[in-house]
């Protein structure tokens, strides 16, 4: 089978996409333009600041402790919530600092942007339902149920650390930073390679399987069986990206240029991982249903392998 698009269009796409206004929106803002009067200029406010609260401040008694199971199971996901989970990832992988972070999207930056309609799943989500979908997609897994100690304990946690926070407002720091993100020229495979063996092998390894201690991820596989799988939002190259730039290398997040960051971000997205849960049967067809996006290398031939095709790469 042969690619939907030839890679090199591939590319001129992505630049495309990313320069039309409608992809510097974040993925969570359901805000409206706001007004102008007789041609003025339109003034955009900048969103609020926050800042969670302490951990040290978690309560005693058994809110606390539904809260700081919550914690432990976004920090240790495989040893606490061991049944829904497809691979050795933790949540914190992508939401780092125990989802306190800025710019990684931030526990305290998604709770208070629930209940939100998602295209990913044609209708309007309850906070737990995104939680649900987390554990689907990143982790390779199955959804808890919606009354699991498991959902209750992590949509607690994300409550006591948005507590304060308005509802409906999207907050600084939210969600990836992607809004006006684009690179100088469209992401390139063989530039990305460079980037990854020069800033990204040390931790994540050269084969990008990530490095283990006891059994435990120290640092996650980027692709591969035990990676997230081809329906996670960090499979789209807009999305992997803008984390990349806002936070890797580890402790020196920005440091990386805007055009190195899309680079290794196609590139790491450009390696097999396992099949999107959605899958109808058919590449093709599931890529025209759930990936027609130039930001998905799902279903396009990299180096003659048909990405999706669950063949190792």
């Amino acid at each position: 089978m042969k690619s939907p698009l030839p890679i090199a269009l591939l590319g001129a796409l992505m630049l495309a996409a990313c320069s039309h206004p409608a992809a510097e929106a974040p993925m969570a803002a359901n805000t409206a333009p706001a007004a102008s009067v007789a041609g003025a200029p339109v003034k955009h406010e900048a969103p609020p600041a926050f800042a969670p609260p302490a951990e040290a401040d978690i309560p005693a008694g058994p809110l606390g402790d539904e809260i700081r199971l919550g914690r432990a199971i976004f920090t240790d996901t495989p040893g606490h919530a061991r049944d829904y989970v497809g691979n050795g990832l933790n949540c914190s992988n992508c939401h780092l600092d125990a989802g306190r972070l800025a710019n990684s999207a931030p526990l305290w930056g998604a709770y208070g942007m629930y209940p939100q309609y998602r295209k990913k799943n044609g209708h309007v989500n309850s906070f737990g339902e995104r939680l649900q979908g987390c554990f689907r997609f990143s982790m390779n897994g199955k959804a808890p149920p919606l009354d699991s100690d498991t959902i209750v304990a992590l949509e607690t946690y994300a409550w006591w650390m948005a507590k304060g926070a308005p509802t409906g407002v999207k907050l600084a720091g939210a969600g990836y930073p992607k809004q006006g993100f684009k690179p100088p020229q469209p992401p390139d495979y063989a530039r990305g390679a460079k980037v990854y063996a020069a800033q990204c092998a040390l931790c994540h390894g050269a084969d990008g399987q990530g490095q283990q201690v006891a059994g435990r991820n120290v640092f996650p596989p980027l692709w591969g069986a035990q990676s997230f799988n081809w329906g996670a939002g960090m499979h789209e190259i807009d999305n992997a990206a803008a984390f990349i730039k806002a936070n890797m290398p580890l402790s020196r997040g920005g440091t990386l240029s805007d055009q190195d960051a899309w680079d290794v971000a196609m590139y790491m997205d450009a390696h097999e991982r396992p099949q999107d849960p959605r899958y109808t049967g058919d590449v093709a067809a599931t890529r025209a249903k759930y990936h027609d996006t130039p930001m998905s290398l799902y279903g396009t031939t990299m180096d003659g392998h048909l990405l999706g095709s669950g063949a190792a790469k």
